[in-house]
């Protein structure tokens, strides 16, 4: 009998060579596990734009790390994930409305509510950081969720400029909904990230607070204990985190970021220890500001990876 074998050069580029559902009104009939969608929206960006091609070639480079028909091997950890027990689903994108930011924030809210509402969980490729509003918006059927940031910036500004939804503010926009009620922020770091009076607030929340220089000196075990307990998890990814020498295709690369062993480990390890991850995004991929596709290649194996993760612990939950 023939090996069955998935060329990631052909075919239609869905995440990781995964079936594609757009009609969210059924999505529950597919029984899926992971739901994935698009939101290239990048009209809340304040300096260089272009991440709403984010989708598109996080997508293409996400070939290349297709689970495929047994699943991703970790020898490493000699672990299969995402195998035939996972069923994952490409949902395609939200649609959007030319320079209508908030109309935009409107889909996409709606669209993961019925995402939510199929049981699957919501994997969001963005678009800029603002995307991560309405997302975290649409995660109240959820209560007692704690919110995990890796990002070089705050995300704490109030309303700069007059708008409140912008990809400086989702953190502040966050503490402001009453499902969430803890925060964790890993990588922050130099000038200008937020005003000292946002790093005041975020402290007021009780917001844990690590630099990109102390996580890359600690161990993925030590950041992961200092995650607070709480119910459910939230995690957003914005890809300036990283070090510019793996993601300078966005729009405020900056030296001096985390390395991918920390993020991807400290990823296993909440999904390991703490609890149930609910969902998460993956945002501020540029692709017009770096042509080497690095940070592309970067932003699909850390996704892929953490859904392996995601899963895993939720079948070992499951007891299956």
């Amino acid at each position: 009998m023939a090996e069955k074998f998935f060329a990631p050069i052909s075919g239609i580029c869905s995440f990781g060579g995964i079936p594609i559902h757009e009609d969210l009104d059924t999505l529950a009939s597919t029984g899926a596990d992971i739901a994935v969608l698009g939101v290239p929206n990048d009209l809340g960006t304040c300096w260089h734009n272009g991440s709403k091609f984010g989708p598109k070639r996080v997508r293409e480079s996400s070939m290349v790390f297709t689970p495929g028909i047994d699943g991703c091997y970790d020898w490493e950890r000699d672990e299969v994930y995402l195998g035939e027990d996972c069923k994952l689903v490409d949902c395609g994108d939200v649609t959007m409305v030319t320079g209508d930011l908030l109309e935009n924030h409107k889909r996409t809210e709606e669209a993961v509510r019925k995402i939510v509402k199929s049981g699957a969980i919501p994997v969001i490729i963005g678009g800029d950081h603002a995307v991560t509003i309405p997302v975290a918006k649409a995660m109240d059927s959820y209560k007692n969720i704690c919110a995990i940031q890796f990002d070089a910036h705050l995300d704490w500004s109030f309303a700069p400029g007059g708008q409140k939804y912008s990809h400086n503010s989702p953190m502040r926009r966050i503490s402001e909904m009453e499902h969430f009620d803890r925060m964790v922020q890993i990588g922050i770091r130099g000038l200008g990230s937020s005003r000292k009076s946002d790093f005041d607030d975020a402290r007021a929340y009780g917001s844990v607070l690590i630099s990109a220089k102390k996580a890359n000196s600690m161990t993925p075990q030590e950041i992961a204990a200092m995650i607070p307990d709480a119910d459910y998890y939230y995690v957003t990814i914005d890809i300036d985190g990283f070090d510019a020498g793996i993601a300078m295709a966005t729009g405020t690369p900056a030296p001096g970021g985390l390395t991918y062993d920390i993020v991807n480990d400290t990823l296993y390890e909440l999904c390991k220890k703490r609890g149930k991850v609910i969902g998460f995004d993956l945002v501020e991929v540029a692709p017009s500001c770096d042509s080497s596709e690095v940070t592309e290649r970067t932003a699909a194996m850390l996704m892929v990876n953490f859904m392996g993760y995601i899963m895993k612990a939720k079948k070992e939950r499951e007891g299956k």
